[in-house]
């Protein structure tokens, strides 16, 4: 417990700042990669997945952090909204790199997939569910929308979750130790979630 409360304590003193900063990272360097040609023979596609990683590990990283909270102690909530927006924009460069760089705006194609091939469908599923949470992420959409109605729209994360594994599983075509993980890593966090609600005792009749 004393360890716990050092790391907490240590967590404490950083800024919020910090992670957007390093989750911004990534993008900074695959721009760079972009403009020197170090991205393979297929620039286009190679960010399109690149970004569609980060999008992922970020929307994870944000459903890890109650979970780790309740098993360790360590609680990251502090950072749980600078890791949804950041998953959120990532998915949406994920989006935009599909629609700009690959498809490059022709509308017969891009609309063929979107009602065509499954993992099409899924990714748009989870960037239309994603949306309405990161633009009420802020604390002013809170008091606006009520705690209750905020935290039912919210709710929404798992399904949004769901959609953009279900989206990186079925373009991947093949059960590699990555989609296995990603994969694993959803269904481990929603089982705990769906645990902790049985297990929550009902609430008092009036």
């Amino acid at each position: 417990m004393a360890l716990v409360r050092s790391v907490n304590g240590a967590l404490r003193r950083v800024p919020v700042g910090l992670v957007y900063a390093i989750g911004g990272v990534p993008v900074a360097w695959l721009m760079w990669a972009l403009m020197t040609n170090g991205l393979g023979v297929d620039p286009a596609k190679t960010l399109e997945h690149q970004l569609g990683g980060l999008g992922l590990q970020f929307l994870l990283a944000s459903l890890a952090v109650t979970p780790l909270r309740r098993i360790t102690g360590v609680s990251l909530l502090r950072f749980r909204r600078a890791l949804g927006l950041l998953a959120f924009f990532y998915v949406a460069l994920h989006l935009m790199t599909w629609l700009l760089l690959d498809l490059q705006l022709r509308w017969g194609e891009i609309g063929a997939d979107v009602t065509k091939r499954p993992y099409i469908i899924l990714g748009m599923i989870g960037f239309v569910l994603l949306a309405p949470l990161a633009a009420t992420s802020h604390d002013w959409a809170l008091r606006r929308m009520g705690a209750l109605a905020w935290h039912r729209l919210h709710r929404l994360v798992y399904v949004a979750g769901l959609a953009v594994v279900g989206h990186y599983v079925v373009q991947a075509k093949t059960l590699s130790l990555e989609v296995l993980a990603y994969s694993g890593c959803l269904i481990a966090l929603l089982l705990a979630r769906v645990a902790w609600a049985l297990a929550k005792p009902p609430a008092p009749r009036p």
